[in-house]
């Protein structure tokens, strides 16, 4: 028999009156594992219920400083602009992303030790595969936030996370980091442990549970940042099969519903729609901030300087034709958004109007998915230039309005005549023209063929569009070393250069006073002094205004 309970499995002292009394007494909280169904019921909570998609937005250049006449409603959300260490600990800040995490972490282990004592045998695999890849995606998440971008040349010596593997029976446990290639290899082992086991008989929702199309999209976004390409496609194969024209999403469909933003964010994040393969509930302001709501304009996601010269209204391959991304969009010029997430708020007292922000969050879909595996084509050299650029006119067979079939040469030429946004050699400010920024691969040397980079800029264009408002811009900011400049508002523009340091977000300050060892924050910008704290803000209804065509 086993028991589990929420808890931080690295943080701050904890005061006990003796590590006995600890240990030997039962707290009422936790819950008794002694059956397969109450393993099935505890993995409900080894998601996290927390996201990072607004830090990671706002260190991207998908965000830009509007100005002093508007304002900010959380201090962490003017942190993560200008590339600051967090000091907040509310929820979207680095310190409740990471409780959340291990406190996921922690329910998966003891689901699995669990399993073990129950004999282990293999009716609950299913359980345990589940569990397997719960451990494996916290982790992975975890990493993507608080660790550097994977580069075999240096991932022996950058700092990874703790692997917690086992289920904690100390108070003070001590940890240590590690190096980014153990994380890696950590993460790798749960997932190829874990894919077989998986079995979409096990939950009657199982789009709220790792079923099995979902786990091999995990699996292929983990190996694409791993640039093991030829497993991205194996995985993405699995989800997408030789034609996806029927699992991605119907944005002709969408476009076709009442130009309301509840609507349409409703229809995003249906469990019936096929391109939806892992849907999650969190704890989460990021609607608010990134959403078609008059909340954080100061710092503001995806205002139209951006969204008409770098993303989905910027110069692409779809040419003159309509991108359905593009006119499904609500807010006005400081912030425009997609209609994807809506807010919602969850009363604990309606009397006195409190309660907490939730969202609903597609974190794995076919159509990313998809261009993991174009990218993965694209990567493999010439012999797959033809596959990438098949998968891309998949994507364009439901992005765009009008009947497109780009061939290589297309892609290539449209993103060779483009300049780079820069000037003097130097990255410039957000909406600087054009969505084209230098690559500077971690670990690998792009082809001189003048073919592999234009496709590469291509696919991340497209990623960019497509993964909006979701935090994965960030992440493909950090794995091609694209070196971007935020504008701030009485100081000179500052550089995330490519070795820069904070590129991975410092590790909450609790742990850091608990013992384990922070980021380096070595780092020279260009800013001097400090910018003036705005005003709070709130506003929970969204805009009524539309950028529907």
């Amino acid at each position: 028999m086993k028991t589990v309970s929420s808890y931080l499995i690295l943080g701050a002292a904890v005061a006990l009156a003796s590590c006995n009394d600890f240990l030997d007494k039962l707290p009422d909280s936790r819950t008794q594992i002694d059956t397969p169904e109450k393993v099935t019921s505890i993995l409900v909570s080894a998601y996290p219920e927390t996201e990072a998609t607004v830090l990671c937005e706002m260190a991207s250049d998908n965000a830009m400083d509007n100005g002093y006449q508007y304002t900010i409603e959380s201090k962490y959300q003017q942190e993560a602009y200008l590339w600051e260490d967090v000091t907040e600990t509310e929820q979207d800040t680095p310190s409740a992303f990471w409780e959340s995490c291990y406190k996921a972490i922690a329910t998966a282990n003891q689901a699995l030790e669990a399993i073990k004592d129950l004999g282990g045998d293999a009716s609950m695999n299913p359980q345990k595969g589940e569990a397997l890849m719960c451990r494996a995606w916290s982790h992975f998440l975890l990493a993507n936030l608080f660790c550097q971008a994977y580069n075999p040349e240096t991932a022996d010596s950058l700092l990874g996370l703790p692997y917690s593997t086992t289920p904690e029976t100390t108070v003070r446990p001590s940890y240590t980091r590690g190096t980014l290639h153990q994380l890696y290899e950590n993460i790798e082992k749960d997932i190829e442990a874990g894919l077989p086991l998986i079995s979409d008989d096990l939950y009657t929702s199982s789009k709220y549970h790792f079923n099995k199309k979902a786990a091999y999209a995990f699996a292929a976004r983990f190996y694409l940042y791993y640039q093991k390409w030829d497993k991205v496609i194996a995985c993405a194969n699995e989800v997408l099969g030789s034609d996806p024209t029927s699992v991605l999403r119907n944005w002709a469909g969408i476009s076709q519903k009442a130009a309301n933003y509840e609507t349409r964010c409703n229809a995003f994040i249906d469990a019936d729609d096929a391109a939806n393969l892992l849907l999650m509930t969190a704890y989460s302001s990021s609607p608010y901030y990134l959403g078609a709501y008059s909340v954080g304009e100061r710092y503001a996601f995806h205002p139209d300087y951006i969204c008409r010269r770098e993303s989905y209204r910027a110069t692409g391959i779809w040419g003159n034709n309509t991108l359905y991304l593009a006119n499904s969009c609500f807010g006005n010029s400081q912030k425009i958004a997609i209609s994807k997430y809506y807010g919602y708020f969850e009363y604990t007292d309606k009397v006195q109007q409190i309660g907490y922000r939730r969202s609903v969050i597609s974190y794995l879909t076919t159509d990313e998915t998809l261009l993991c595996r174009a990218e993965a084509y694209a990567m493999l050299g010439s012999q797959h230039y033809q596959d990438a650029v098949k998968d891309i006119n998949y994507w364009l067979d439901t992005n765009v309005k009008e009947s497109m079939n780009v061939t290589l040469n297309d892609v290539v030429n449209t993103y060779k005549r483009m300049s780079y946004m820069e000037r003097d050699g130097r990255p410039i400010v957000a909406g600087g023209g054009t969505p084209k920024k230098r690559l500077h691969p971690l670990g690998f040397t792009l082809a001189d063929d003048g073919i592999q980079e234009n496709l590469i800029q291509c696919i991340l264009h497209l990623r960019r569009c497509q993964t909006a408002q979701e935090g994965l811009r960030w992440m493909d900011i950090k794995r091609w070393g694209i070196e971007i400049c935020h504008n701030r508002e009485g100081y000179p523009a500052d550089t995330l250069k490519l070795n820069d340091p904070r590129r991975a977000f410092q590790i909450p300050g609790d742990v850091i006073d608990a013992g384990l060892q922070p980021n380096p924050r070595t780092v020279t910008t260009e800013i001097t002094g400090n910018l003036s704290f705005c005003p709070f803000v709130r506003e929970d209804k969204p805009f009524i205004s539309s950028f529907n065509k």
